[in-house]
């Protein structure tokens, strides 16, 4: 069923395009998820360990920036793919 009210959404486009749009969402949800896991594990961390809470933040930080990189290049090749085809 999702299939197919894709694949009416793409009657005036090319599927190039849409593949494009879809992966552009799927590497913003998935930044987003793994931002909140990284949150979340580090509140639990510095729950359990209160002294140490200096060197999780800045982990927290370093690893969080390197997912949010990651999905930047994701979309940026996205919409090069969506603007070049």
């Amino acid at each position: 069923m999702l299939l197919t009210v894709l694949l009416q959404a793409a009657a005036g486009t090319s599927l190039v395009k849409l593949g494009a749009a879809i992966g552009a969402g799927l590497a913003a949800i998935g930044a987003g998820i793994g931002i909140g896991k990284i949150g979340g594990q580090a509140m639990d961390a510095i729950a359990r360990q209160p002294e140490v809470k200096g060197d999780i933040r800045s982990n927290m930080i370093i690893i969080a920036a390197l997912v949010e990189g990651v999905a930047l290049l994701a979309l940026v090749v996205c919409l090069m793919v969506f603007l070049l085809n």
